[in-house]
């Protein structure tokens, strides 16, 4: 991958878009699960972010470090506790919290090294994943939930609602909402209502720490 195929993706993906909408140029970025480094790539070159990232797999590791990106392996559960606090403006969890175990723990330490967190996920309360179970018994699949139900990473079923939920009971302050329907129109909301939460397909937060 090159610099030019990084902008494709990201012209490609309305929530990577949106992701990079949030972000101050010159910011230092913490970008977890960054994948195949096609949003930090994208950081770096045209908001000349400070970008670092985090990535599981080796292969996803190997991309971005071709790209001349500082990725290095590892598991954002086990090694977030490694880095300082306040070390970062921006630390993004993109499309991997349903993935995550220690859910909490991981959030809190999203706010102790970054002076916001960007969270995005598939919305389990999107209209057509509940006409999946409800009306059909099965495990939804779609673009965004692709897997079979013994193969899928996703463990934790999390709505916009239930985000929200969590967020104000962690004591976070929700500084902006994305949601993104099927069709992939992006609309920025100040709460999520009970459509919100029926139509969205996506959603990103933006949080930030009280009093910080």
């Amino acid at each position: 991958m090159n610099q030019n195929q990084s902008n494709k993706t990201i012209q490609n993906r309305i929530d990577l878009q949106r992701v990079a909408d949030m972000i101050n140029p010159g910011s230092r970025v913490l970008d977890i699960g960054c994948g195949d480094g096609a949003l930090l790539d994208y950081l770096v070159h045209n908001k000349q972010v400070d970008g670092r990232g985090i990535e599981l797999s080796q292969e996803g590791v190997n991309r971005s470090v071709s790209l001349g990106l500082a990725v290095v392996q590892g598991d954002a559960e086990a090694d977030l506790k490694n880095y300082p606090s306040d070390s970062f403006d921006y630390v993004i969890l993109s499309q991997t919290l349903q993935s995550i175990y220690e859910v909490r723990i991981t959030l809190n330490e999203l706010l102790r090294i970054g002076r916001h967190a960007i969270v995005s996920f598939p919305n389990f309360g999107y209209w057509r994943v509940l006409y999946d179970l409800l009306v059909k018994g099965r495990s939804p699949i779609s673009e965004k939930l692709p897997y079979i139900w013994c193969d899928s990473p996703n463990i934790r079923f999390c709505t916009m609602t239930d985000f929200v939920t969590l967020a104000e009971d962690m004591g976070f302050v929700i500084d902006r909402v994305v949601s993104i329907d099927h069709s992939g129109r992006a609309t920025s909301r100040l709460s999520v209502g009970r459509w919100t939460n029926w139509f969205a397909e996506e959603a990103i937060y933006l949080l930030s720490r009280q009093n910080q």
